[in-house]
Order: structure tokens, then C-alpha cells, then sequence
């Protein structure tokens, strides 16, 4: 390229165009992976306990005969993009191939832990794309986040008055404030009693454990007292200002004689460390956190 005129050669001017292009169309990687998510293709091919024909695929979906060239080519981007893989299937089979699961989409199957899938539908849903279909709009205006220019309301009032997205919401959130981190450490540690607090529309009506309890309140008004307080992925979608009044909370519920901890596990980018792609994920995360809040550095 030259440069001083801003002349591209031949190849420059491809591979320039072949990056816009790809940029253009990433919604379409996103929804055709929603699409075999929804469609439980993982989970599919999980059952099957062995490598699937197209057709077999077909029939397990119980999709239209008509749809097969479809399926193909969806599942031909879906391998390319590294979500599946094809192998040969057995020698009765011919040539014929399969496609078999790999470690990204085996955090899809959605009867096995970790699951990833519904943090992904929660991403790709039309209530959290919409946002990023306003950001000239907010840019330009003067609401706190994009997804208020978008829907009119903040994401909790959102939640509140949507329950069929609030369900859709926590559980994507890694499940929220149900937490199945609590979960995890009340089971792996049963002297140590949790408490999961989130706002009351969140944490009403779920199971508790016999060290296992859920609290509704306001963050920014009390906590339960505790030994320590552990956050994960939160404080990111609040101001400095809004995180120094949470953490003065948390001081309060902290018994002064015998100390405590808060625990503070969030997203940190380290461009010189991360992989490329972690790096990008982290970017778009601070361009718009999952809430709609610009985040600062």
C-alpha cells in the first residue's frame, strides 16, 4: 500500500474487503450457532454416544426431509467456526462422515455442567441485541445506558416487569441470583453457610439448602452480615462512585472485631497475556457492559 496516496494494490484491496465483509455478517455466526443451540443439536449428538450422519441428524430433529441442504451448509459454517467436527464414520458407511462434539460445544449440551448455553441465548436475545442497535442513539443523548435508549427502562425495571425474560436473564447470567456458585460451595463446604442476596423478584420462591439461603434487598441500602462477601462479574457494571456505596455496605455487614473479606472475582483485559480472542471478548464487554453501562478502563 502506498501510503502517501492511500492507494491499495490488488490483494490489499481483497483482504481489506474480505475483513469488512466478515465483520458485517458476524451476527449471522452468532444466530446460526443460536439456531443449533435451540434446535438442541449438542445435545443430539451427546445422546448418540457416537459420531451422527446428516440424515440421522435430520431424523433426530425431526426436521422436513426438504431441510437437509440446510442443515448441511449450517452445520458446514458451524464446523468451520470450530464449534463441531467431522470424522469418518464406520466402514459400513462408505465415505459418509459424522459430526462429533468438540470442547466449545460440548459447553452447550445442556444437561451436563458447565453449561453455556444459556448465558449464550441470553446474549443473542432480541432484548440484549437491541441495545447495540442504538449506540449512535445514546452516544448522542443523554440516558445512563444504551439499553434504556433502547427499551425505555433500565434492565432491573426491564426484568421486573418481563418475568419470562427475567427467568431468561438469571439463568444466563450464570444463573444469577440463583447462585450456582453458592450452590457449589454450600455442597463442597457444608460448615460454611451462604447466603445468596439479590433483588427480591430475583431470589423468591427458590429451594434453599440446609446451608443454602436467599435474601432480597438492595445492595446499595444493607447486606446480611457475613464473614465475607463475594462478587463475581458485578461491580463492572457500576460507576466508581456506585461501587465505593456498595463496598461501604459491605463494611457495614462486616462484623469490625473479627474482620472479614470481599472477594471480588471480574473482568480484567491484559492484551499483552490474554489470547487474541479473549482480548476481543473482553473489549466488546467494555464497550457496553452485559447491562448497557459504558465502563471505564
Amino acid at each position: 500500500m502506498d501510503l502517501h496516496n492511500g492507494q491499495l494494490g490488488a490483494r490489499e484491496l481483497f483482504q481489506a474487503q474480505s475483513h469488512i465483509y466478515k465483520h458485517a455478517f458476524s451476527f449471522a455466526n452468532s444466530m446460526s450457532l443460536s439456531c443449533a443451540v435451540q434446535l438442541g443439536i449438542p445435545d443430539i449428538i451427546h445422546n448418540h454416544k457416537k459420531p451422527i450422519s446428516l440424515p440421522d441428524l435430520v431424523s433426530s430433529l425431526q426436521l422436513p426431509p426438504s431441510k437437509i441442504n440446510a442443515l448441511h451448509r449450517l452445520m458446514s459454517l458451524l464446523t468451520h467456526l470450530g464449534f463441531f467436527a467431522t470424522t469418518k464414520l464406520d466402514p459400513n458407511h462408505g465415505d459418509q462422515e459424522g459430526y462429533v462434539l468438540i470442547p466449545s460445544s460440548r459447553l452447550l449440551i445442556k444437561s451436563e455442567l458447565p453449561n453455556l448455553s444459556p448465558l449464550f441465548q441470553t446474549v443473542v436475545d432480541p432484548v440484549m441485541v437491541a441495545p447495540w442497535q442504538f449506540l449512535v442513539d445514546w452516544f448522542r443523548g443523554n440516558e445512563e445506558t444504551a439499553f434504556e435508549t433502547a427499551h425505555g427502562v433500565g434492565i432491573w425495571e426491564f426484568c421486573d416487569k418481563n418475568p419470562k425474560f427475567n427467568n431468561l436473564f438469571n439463568e444466563g447470567m450464570a444463573r444469577g441470583g440463583t447462585g450456582i456458585i453458592a450452590q457449589i460451595i454450600s455442597e463442597a463446604f457444608p460448615s460454611i453457610k451462604c447466603t445468596v442476596f439479590d433483588l427480591p423478584h430475583v431470589v423468591e420462591n427458590l429451594p434453599e439448602g440446609k446451608n443454602l439461603n436467599y435474601v432480597g434487598g438492595h445492595m446499595f441500602q444493607s447486606f446480611p452480615s457475613a464473614d465475607a462477601i463475594f462478587f463475581k462479574c458485578v461491580l463492572h457494571n457500576w460507576s466508581d462512585e456506585d461501587c465505593v456505596k456498595i463496598l461501604k455496605r459491605c463494611r457495614e455487614a462486616i462484623p469490625s472485631k473479627e474482620g472479614g473479606k470481599v472477594i471480588i472475582i471480574d473482568i480484567v483485559v491484559d492484551g499483552d497475556k490474554d489470547e487474541h480472542d479473549i482480548t476481543e471478548t473482553k473489549l466488546v464487554c467494555g464497550i457496553l457492559a452485559p447491562f448497557g453501562r459504558a465502563v471505564g478502563k
